[in-house]
């Protein structure tokens, strides 16, 4: 079978990136993870993206695919962000898979935000047969704001997940597009189709409740989100109450939509999560 990973290399940061990630995430996550730029084939195009994974592992680890937010290169993950991120959770002991969605940080072809380039997270999956150390039957994913609405839909299409966390998620693409003109017109220039409203439905995770698989959510929001409601994770919940999927709902009392005043318990809770659900 022919390798989907075209191209991976090691990242490596200056003097002065190196002590910035070591004072952000502590010098163990520096010491014990790899984080690597990798290029894969998703339908057929060059996508770039991230891979990363403990220096160190006594076995086969299970896999997390993390998704990211924003639009195109608003919000694509720079290697300092992804040393540190992916670093983070990879010495947790897991192999983390990463996707800068099609057309984005040199990749080829164009994101249709939650349309065809959903195939690039769900591609990254057989990707997995290429890294030694990954559990290909134990997979989470996690996505943050766009990217909550990413993990939905590659849920939605793929149930082989053991658990899912969502931060400042988009439910309902059309409600944001409601609340927010300048993001609407945003949608409208990226997302194709000759019914917008159709479409941002369809890409609204509120409306397929029942699809997904029922699996443990960990559903978090900052109470104080201008960027996306964190109403909308509130709906979303009563729609997994409604339908017995498990799921916990943490909205942060004054944090904004990078909970940046709650990251050390963001981060606490999602390792305890994963650690509960996935190790």
């Amino acid at each position: 079978m022919a390798s989907l990973i075209i191209d991976r290399k090691k990242i490596e940061l200056n003097s002065s990136q190196t002590k910035m990630v070591i004072s952000g995430w502590g010098e163990d996550v520096y010491n014990n993870s790899v984080v690597e730029k990798i290029t894969y084939l998703s339908d057929g195009l060059k996508v770039k993206g991230y891979l990363a994974y403990p220096v160190e592992s006594p076995g086969k680890l299970p896999c997390i695919i993390w998704n990211r937010g924003g639009m195109k290169e608003s919000g694509a993950i720079d290697t300092f962000t992804a040393r540190g991120v992916y670093g983070q959770m990879a010495s947790w002991g897991y192999v983390i898979f990463a996707s800068q969605y099609r057309g984005n940080a040199g990749g080829e072809g164009e994101e249709h935000l939650g349309g065809d380039d959903v195939n690039d997270i769900l591609n990254l999956i057989p990707l997995a047969n290429e890294i030694p150390q990954a559990d290909t039957g134990k997979w989470g994913i996690e996505g943050w704001s766009r990217g909550g609405m990413m993990t939905y839909l590659t849920l939605r299409q793929n149930k082989n997940f053991k658990c899912a966390v969502l931060a400042g998620a988009i439910s309902s693409l059309k409600q944001n597009a409601e609340d927010n003109s300048r993001m609407k017109k945003v949608y409208e220039s990226i997302i194709t189709g000759d019914d917008l409203d159709k479409e941002l439905e369809k890409r609204s995770a509120i409306n397929f409740v029942n699809e997904l698989p029922s699996i443990p959510y960990l559903i978090m929001h900052g109470g104080a989100d201008t960027t996306i409601s964190p109403v909308q994770s509130i709906e979303i919940a009563k729609r997994f109450h409604s339908n017995n999927i498990p799921y916990r709902l943490v909205i942060f009392e004054g944090a904004d939509h990078y909970l940046k005043t709650h990251r050390k318990e963001v981060e606490l809770l999602k390792k305890q999560w994963y650690e509960k659900y996935l190790g």
